[in-house]
């Protein structure tokens, strides 16, 4: 009776599970199979994609702004209005001086054509016939000297409406209705920055230009940028690399292109920026917790249907934002142990702690 209760008592309880120990408590998550991007970050900073400083061509007082700052323009908008009395008369005096002198050079033409006409019948002199030419070509460079004179005029009538070359958004305005303009000065009256689109300029390190250039060759590269006020991903395409590298940095300067049409970069900002090189479809993941390294290499453990975990020798490649690329050994849909593999035999059963995180995970 003593020995069959002894021997009653090895034999493993079922509910004991695999060696007489109960179900490991992990935590899993699922492969998952997605296209994969080869990325490379930096710091990037937002410029306009032009920049106008306004500037008045002629002197006089500043009448009218057409405009708030910050006000958005388009091309041809008018801006500011300089007083046009000064040049308004000052093209009439033109004017007047051009019809005065064409007249005289009318009657001096017709002066040149009658001597002409008495030196063929040899009735006037030669003397008398040079001097009316000479008079009358003197004229003639008076009248386009004042043809000159009132292009000029009409130009700086023109000057005096100065409207915006871009579309854009203006910025703080310098100088306000009743000031003195002057011609050409050191500062400007407003500047205007063309926001749509935009540039985003960043630099990479001078290792990473051979593989830019490569895949530049085969596809349009894209440009990703993480304004860090909405933490929004704005997508773009790169523009411009750099002719050469700076010597000082040892880095490569380039430009993203955005069309930025809601307007969620700003010239000045700092974002981060994402330089895609490549992308990779059907790749599998999996957390980088779940990948563990072993004697022959790296291993995740794998939970079956009948919540046994095997060990599953895996070849891994880089880490991507927290998971780990599989490139064979799993499959997508798999389920793995994320937490408590120092707990797990081999081929031992586990309990799953967080099943409905691994089902979002697989969902997703």
């Amino acid at each position: 009776m003593a020995a069959l209760s002894i021997a009653g008592c090895s034999k493993d309880d079922p509910q004991q599970g695999f060696g007489g120990r109960g179900p490991v408590p992990v935590m899993v998550a699922t492969a998952i199979e997605k296209t994969v991007a080869q990325r490379i970050h930096a710091i990037g900073r937002v410029e306009a994609y032009s920049t106008v400083q306004i500037k008045s061509q002629i002197t006089g007082q500043l009448m009218l702004v057409h405009f708030k700052e910050g006000q958005d323009v388009k091309k041809g908008d008018l801006l500011f209005t300089i007083d046009p009395r000064p040049f308004q008369a000052a093209l009439n005096q033109s004017i007047a001086a051009l019809n005065r002198d064409q007249a005289q050079a009318d009657q001096l033409e017709a002066d040149y054509q009658r001597y002409e006409t008495l030196l063929q019948e040899h009735v006037g002199s030669q003397q008398q016939y040079d001097e009316a030419e000479s008079k009358y070509e003197a004229m003639n460079a008076t009248v386009a000297a004042d043809q000159a004179n009132v292009q000029t005029a009409r130009l700086n009538l023109a000057y005096t409406q100065i409207t915006s070359p871009i579309d854009g958004r203006t910025g703080n305005l310098i100088l306000h209705e009743g000031n003195l303009v002057k011609e050409n000065a050191d500062t400007a009256m407003v500047v205007i920055n063309q926001i749509k689109p935009v540039y985003v300029d960043f630099a990479l390190p001078e290792q990473q230009l051979a593989a830019v250039r490569a895949s530049m060759l085969t596809r349009q590269l894209a440009v990703d940028a993480i304004s860090p006020g909405t933490k929004e991903t704005v997508r773009g395409k790169l523009s411009f690399v750099d002719n050469s590298v700076d010597a000082t940095t040892g880095t490569i300067a380039l430009k993203g292109l955005f069309d930025n049409s809601d307007v969620q970069l700003w010239p000045g900002q700092f974002v981060d920026t994402w330089l895609t090189l490549s992308e990779r479809p059907n790749t599998v993941l999996v957390p980088s917790q779940a990948v563990q390294t072993g004697a022959n290499g790296s291993y995740v453990f794998v939970v079956n249907p009948k919540m046994d975990a095997n060990i599953r020798q895996v070849a891994v490649g880089e880490t991507i934002e927290g998971d780990t690329i599989i490139e064979s050994g799993l499959k997508s849909g798999e389920t793995v142990v994320t937490d408590g593999q120092l707990r797990v035999i081999p081929g031992g059963p586990v309990m799953i702690k967080n099943a409905d995180v691994a089902a979002q995970r697989a969902a997703s």
